[in-house]
């Protein structure tokens, strides 16, 4: 991102950055829809920050994504069916699966 030089008339910085396309115009169909632009938005979020001294929401890694959520979900199932035999250890493990 570069800051280009303060309008003498307006006293607004021009700032550019680069953007992946398919993000850019996602961006611009959800704030035409709330009734602003893309700048405005930017602009709305950086105010924000400022505000809250930081990031004015949660970033984490502690929410899996959609397949992980399937694959978690699928654990506890087999986890929890009598059905499924399962391995008290490493070496059952091996055992079992040679067969």
């Amino acid at each position: 991102m570069r800051a280009k030089k303060t309008s003498p008339t307006t006293g607004n910085a021009a700032v550019a950055f680069r953007m992946d396309s398919q993000l850019k115009s996602e961006a611009d169909e959800l704030f035409a829809r709330l009734g602003m632009n893309l700048t405005t938005a930017i602009n709305l979020f950086v105010r924000h920050a400022i505000h809250e001294q930081g990031i004015p929401f949660a970033i984490s890694q502690n929410i899996p994504n959609r397949e992980t959520q399937l694959a978690i979900a699928e654990g506890v199932r087999i986890m929890h069916d009598p059905k499924i035999k399962g391995c008290a250890n490493i070496r059952d493990l091996v055992k079992a699966l040679k067969k």
